[in-house]
């Protein structure tokens, strides 16, 4: 079996973007927040623990998961917010694993939004943290998400600070639309290739 290699970074770092790079390299590719949002509608195991926590209403007529619903329940509320966690993060964790063994490629890489703070992070063999400065991250997710600033930083202010994300990576990848990206992903690159310890 191959390394594992986790990818995060705050909102607006481009992650999402770093790691399009990796796997347009050939990496197996695990979008976990994607996971995440299939698994609430087709795991038996979240939707009973979901609906015992949230009521019936969190699922509509068509049986699909009512995320306005969800989001509505869980905003402001960090109690219920820490419930959903629990209920939906070990088993996209899982899930990862064992998409992680059927793989033949020397490493894979799992994208999650919450690495370090899901916990995910401590059953990988290294961590990569794509960083941006503040200001450039509020602009691109003002763009991205036609949203104010205020609302930008109130999500920022939601998330792990990148200081401590920085004491928990590995590896930090700068995507501040001036270093370039291939120089830094290539020796990473072709030392998950290797094999190599540090």
């Amino acid at each position: 079996m191959g390394m594992k290699i986790g990818i995060t970074g705050g909102i607006g770092s481009g992650k999402s973007y770093v790691a399009r790079i990796f796997k347009a390299l050939g990496v197996p590719f695990y979008d976990a927040d994607r996971e995440a949002k299939e698994l609430m509608n087709s795991s038996s195991v979240i939707r009973e623990a979901l609906t015992q926590e949230f009521g019936t209403e969190v699922y509509n007529q068509e049986g699909d998961l009512n995320r306005s619903y969800l989001a509505s329940r869980v905003f402001r509320d960090q109690d219920k917010l820490d419930k959903l966690n629990a209920i939906v993060h070990p088993i996209v964790i899982q899930h990862g694993e064992d998409w992680a063994l059927s793989q033949t490629f020397p490493y894979t890489l799992k994208e999650a939004a919450l690495l370090f703070e899901s916990g995910s992070y401590k059953k990988l063999d290294y961590t990569i943290l794509v960083t941006a400065p503040l200001e450039i991250r509020i602009t691109r997710v003002m763009q991205r998400d036609a949203i104010t600033r205020e609302e930008v930083l109130n999500r920022v202010d939601k998330q792990m600070p990148d200081e401590e994300k920085l004491k928990l990576a590995d590896f930090t990848v700068l995507n501040d639309g001036v270093d370039e990206l291939l120089p830094q992903i290539l020796p990473l690159h072709q030392q998950f290739l290797e094999g190599l310890k540090v």
